[in-house]
């Protein structure tokens, strides 16, 4: 019997890139997907510079839609409203996964030194918060060191990917000289991985889009 996969995004781009890597690690099992896209959700996060009550609300709205509409799980492509998807938890009948919940647990149980890049402070707290917490479950002493790529997301924004490219390239090379592995704290980023020359890979750095799917192909 089949099942169905719910997919929430806060970019229509998020859209063929999931579906892409769902084609991969997903091809051999009976899984019908559809996708509830919002990008108001991260724009007000974003603007705000937090996530808000209302901003959670309507995200576990979603959720529960997903559910409605038969959904037999759910999976948050977001980092920046993970903590509006732990909430919903507790209110569906059905799992529900922040996307970068299998991510964290990976780079927990691969070393002690965690280092964690983001572009946006809005995605770097809460993806620092859940690695510590999920430590803590783990049951595993970390050192975390978190790093935000100032500027990075105005440049590509402004139309200038290739300066966003050369600060998160820096933001890498520097961790990877400072501990075990490497979370990339947004989906974005991981093309600046395939840039870098083979002697800055010092490190695993890790990725939540692939590394979630992996995990969806165990659970499923």
């Amino acid at each position: 019997m089949s099942k169905r996969l719910a997919l929430i995004h806060t970019s229509a781009t998020l859209v063929p890139i999931f579906q892409d890597l769902a084609d991969k690690y997903l091809k051999d099992k009976d899984i019908k997907i559809f996708n509830i896209v919002d990008d108001s959700l991260i724009k007000n996060t974003i603007e705000r510079n937090k996530l808000t009550p209302d901003t959670s609300r309507r995200v576990v709205d979603y959720i529960g839609s997903a559910e409605e509409a038969g959904a037999d799980y759910v999976m948050v492509t977001c980092s920046s409203i993970g903590a509006a998807v732990e909430s919903s938890e507790s209110l569906t009948s059905i799992p529900v996964l922040r996307v970068d919940r299998p991510m964290a647990d990976k780079a927990v149980a691969q070393g002690k030194k965690i280092g964690v890049v983001a572009t946006l402070p809005t995605t770097l707290e809460p993806t620092s918060d859940l690695v510590r917490r999920r430590a803590i479950a783990a049951g595993k002493e970390i050192e975390l060191t978190s790093k935000l790529c100032e500027g990075a997301f105005e440049a590509l924004m402004g139309g200038n990917p290739e300066e966003h490219d050369k600060k998160v390239a820096a933001a890498l090379k520097e961790l990877a000289t400072k501990v075990d592995v490497i979370l990339l704290a947004q989906a974005s980023m991981a093309r600046v991985v395939d840039q870098l020359d083979e002697a800055d890979k010092k490190v695993p750095i890790l990725a939540s889009p692939p590394v979630a799917m992996e995990y969806l192909a165990e659970v499923l």
